[in-house]
């Protein structure tokens, strides 16, 4: 199925008849929860935007372990490596239903050729990426652990449905992204649960209060 090209920002510098060129090279696919869209240390063929859904990106280290460096949603590029010929440096996987469209690198090769303000645009997208990624990494790994787990939270709502609604990492993951154990992150859980901040309706999922949240977090501040 080919993608809506028209339809996508990374695309609003392409006139008409560039759009109408590559439409038909740009795959529309889709994932379920828990498929990889691609994997750490393999060739990057082919960078992806996200249209609908989350996408996780994660690592694994010495110790066997993995940790969520970073999520992805609606307008988001991820695979950039792909670009400069390297090997993708982390694990995709959909947290939800995925849509996604997937932009070949000999068609990235092309246009970046014939389009350098596409070039631009694509490499403030990157540094965008790596910047969410710091900033991902540095908010939660400050603070008490109380705090961390409102950061993530707060995090975790940036991707939520309009009802509230959100993907929920599981404890173990938890843990691995905060620094604290599977213990503690199902005690922070289950408290904030018990204080109105969130429903959890099943494993995967939760319901945000936001009030409650921002709340919470400004307590949680005052007190750090």
């Amino acid at each position: 199925m080919q993608c809506g090209v028209r339809r996508l920002a990374l695309f609003g510098v392409l006139d008409p008849a560039a759009l109408e060129n590559i439409h038909y090279r740009v795959p529309d696919l889709r994932f379920e929860p828990g498929q990889p869209l691609f994997a750490a240390n393999a060739p990057g063929t082919s960078a992806f935007t996200v249209r609908e859904g989350v996408v996780r990106l994660e690592r694994g280290n010495e110790r066997g372990g993995r940790r969520i460096v970073r999520l992805a949603g609606p307008g988001d590029l991820i695979g950039m490596e792909a670009m400069l010929g390297q090997t993708y440096a982390a694990d995709a996987l959909a947290c939800t239903p995925v849509k996604v469209c997937r932009l070949p690198r000999v068609l990235l090769d092309e246009l970046s050729g014939a389009q350098p303000q596409l070039l631009r645009d694509m490499m403030k997208r990157w540094q965008a990426a790596l910047d969410e990624a710091d900033e991902w990494l540095t908010e939660l790994s400050v603070g008490s652990a109380r705090w961390r787990m409102l950061r993530l939270l707060l995090k975790l709502s940036e991707f939520g449905q309009p009802d509230g609604q959100v993907w929920l990492p599981s404890r173990q993951e938890m843990g691995s992204m905060l620094g604290m154990t599977v213990e503690t992150a199902s005690r922070l859980v289950s408290a904030l649960k018990r204080e109105g901040v969130l429903d959890t309706p099943d494993v995967r999922h939760a319901v945000l209060q936001m009030p409650a949240l921002m709340a919470a977090l400004k307590t949680a501040a005052q007190g750090d």
